[in-house]
Order: C-alpha cells, then structure tokens, then sequence
C-alpha cells in the first residue's frame, strides 16, 4: 500500500495500478508527433494508447485567472511567441495557434485545464500537474469541481508555505514533493495532514546521496513511492545520474531503464513510452 491508511480511498487507483504493473509509465507532456502538440489533449490521448499510465501537464495561469496547460518558456517553439505566456491575458492566448513539428500554423489553441479534466475525468489514466505550485490556492478549488481527487497527482518543490497549504487544505490530493537532498525528504515528512505519496528523487550522479539504495529502500519501508525522470531536457541537464532516455532508446535499454528496474524505482517519466512499455512488458511479463 502506497500512502497513509487514513487516505487508502483517495489513493486506491494509484494503489490499484502500482499493484498490476509494478512499474508506472509517466508520459512527459504527453506524447507529441506530427500535428499533435505536446501538452494538448491529443497528445495525452496519444501517451494513454502508447502504454502510459499517467499523464504529466503544465498548467499556467493568465493574468484574468484562468488555467492553462501549458510549459512557459516553450513560446518561441510552439507559437513562434516572443513573450511569456504568464504575462497574457486569456483574449490573447485563445488566439495563439500553434506551430506543428513541419513548421506549420496549425488551427489548434492552448487547452483550458477544465477541458483536460472534463476530457479525462472518471477513467483510469492518472493526472500529474506540473509547475502549478504558485496557483494552488486558487488551482484546487478548479479541480474540486470535478470527479477526479483520485487521479489527480500534484507535484512541486519542498517549500513551507505550500506544504502548509496543503497540509490544511480539505481535500486531501495526492502530493509527490521533488527533492534534491535528504533534508528536503524529512521536511515534507513532518506535515501530518499531507497526503504524500511518494518522492521525486533528483540526483545528478551516482554518488548523490538520493541515488543510494538505502534512500529508496526507507522511502518503501515509508509505503511511498520512489519516481524517477528518465526524460533527457537537453546535454547538460542530469536528472537521475543519466540513467536516461537517450542511454535507453539509442544504446540499450538495459543501460537506462533497466537499471531503474534494478533500482526498484516505482514510477519512470520518460518522452517513449511505447518503448518503454514494450521494455516493462518484456522484463516484468505484463
């Protein structure tokens, strides 16, 4: 069982497909192709038929309040938009339309999040939300008004005022806090009312103290869960001491994801779930 008794409920899908497949497949921004955009719904839709089992968005905020996904940053690349995102007001972003992977204007506009949630709601495929920690308060009362508390995965980083939130906050959502030391790892710990789940381990080489076994082994004796980037953002960027996509899909996959497996890491963010999913097939007979 993954998470505190007093939260069995909210957790039982998570729970549910931890115990079917051992190791999860979160979808990094969906998967984008051809005329799918990332962070659209058609690409979560495609992540889901590609063999993953949680889908990772980004949500902003327009300057009018309302929800966005989207990853601010990513402007120059899929509108071919100078200026942050987060500097716009709704009018304006309704009327970006993307740019597809051939360079071309294509008639699709950035999603609202209360269309991913009404799209996706009620069925098995967990929901990951990203880079919305600034928005929380005003976030999850958006996500009450929907039937999906136990799809729902909120991450962010290890910061008191948002873990206190939380903490206070009634409906109890799955929380997976990113840390990058052991310090990180007790502070969340010591909120009571936090429904956490599970860790997000950054470690940039094999000798980082959140690479060691002992550090995976007392977050399972903790019944959480231990989620590991495979995703490789670019050459200099390490995640998880380059046991990564590029290593996986190019070299082998035993190099990369297989030395996750070894690992005993619970849940793999990758950009290939297809190949991934073949490889969990052919390793744990799933």
């Amino acid at each position: 069982m993954t998470g505190k008794k007093e939260y069995l409920d909210m957790n039982s899908l998570l729970n549910q497909k931890l115990d079917e497949l051992q190791v999860l497949i979160a979808v990094h921004r969906g998967s984008p192709g051809g005329n799918i955009i990332e962070n659209t719904i058609p690409a979560f839709k495609a992540a889901i038929q590609q063999g993953g089992d949680i889908i990772e968005l980004d949500v902003i905020q327009s300057t009018d309040g309302l929800f966005y996904i989207f990853h601010d940053g990513m402007e120059d690349k899929l509108f071919h938009e100078h200026d942050n995102i987060k500097t716009m007001d709704s009018a304006r972003i309704q009327n970006l339309e993307y740019v597809n992977s051939n360079y071309q204007r294509v008639n699709y506009k950035a999603d609202r999040l209360e269309d991913v949630l009404a799209c996706f709601e009620g069925q098995t495929v967990m929901i990951n939300i990203d880079r919305a920690w600034d928005y929380w308060t005003e976030l999850l009362p958006v996500l009450d008004q929907f039937q999906v508390a136990r799809q729902i995965l909120l991450k962010g980083p290890v910061i008191k005022e948002q873990l206190a939130f939380l903490n206070d906050y009634g409906t109890k959502y799955m929380f997976m806090p990113i840390v990058h030391s052991v310090e990180d790892i007790e502070l969340t710990l010591s909120y009571p009312n936090l429904n956490v789940v599970g860790i997000e381990l950054i470690a940039d080489t094999k000798s980082h103290p959140l690479f060691q076994d002992d550090v995976i082994q007392r977050l399972h004796s903790l019944d959480l869960f231990v989620w590991v980037n495979a995703i490789t953002l670019d050459d200099n960027v390490v995640l998880y001491a380059r046991l990564d996509d590029d290593v996986s899909v190019i070299q082998n996959p035993d190099l990369g994801w297989g030395k996750l497996f070894e690992k005993k890491i619970d849940i793999i963010q990758t950009d290939w779930p297809a190949i991934l999913a073949a490889y969990r097939s052919r390793k744990l007979g799933i």
